[in-house]
């Protein structure tokens, strides 16, 4: 896969997270549906801030701010739903930012110490894209299932 590919395929999923969670009420992107008790503002803030970032902003960019603001981002502070998604909207600006002026090729400018991602790190910044990559796409399918349990709409790639 070519890095156009890659990137483009990212930009892809993205799009589907935003797509799935467009045009619901507040109350909707808050109400909790699965055992495991989080809901689509929650895993919104936790691909900004531990996805967007984390990964990209901090990781492959080094970037002082994304470092000094790292947190989890499932526990994020409770918000509104058009909150979560313009958080989300607003980190994908930066992390765009941050890839088109780096090399995948170089390693990470950054790595975080073990108390807060206790692995080796990655050796260059495709790794690191293939990463956030697996998570987008992962949650944007969670996302369609709670989606559908809220009023049936269902992501449908093949008609």
């Amino acid at each position: 896969m070519s890095d156009a590919q890659l990137l483009a395929q990212l930009a892809s999923e993205r799009r589907h997270v935003l797509r799935t969670v467009d045009g619901l009420e507040n109350d909707q992107m808050r109400r909790t549906l699965d055992p495991s008790g989080w809901t689509m503002t929650q895993l919104l803030n936790h691909l900004a801030f531990d996805d967007e970032m984390f990964w990209i902003s901090a990781v492959l960019g080094g970037d002082d701010r994304a470092i000094t603001e790292l947190h989890n981002g499932w526990t994020s502070e409770p918000m509104t739903g058009a909150a979560a998604i313009n958080i989300y909207k607003r980190e994908i600006t930066r992390s765009d930012e941050v890839l088109a002026k780096i090399d995948l090729d170089a390693p990470p400018r950054w790595w975080p110490p073990t108390s807060v991602f206790d692995a080796q790190p990655m050796s260059n910044g495709r790794e690191v894209l293939f990463r956030v990559l697996t998570e987008t796409s992962v949650h944007a399918g969670h996302l369609d299932i709670v989606r559908e349990l809220i009023d049936g709409h269902q992501n449908l790639v093949v008609e």
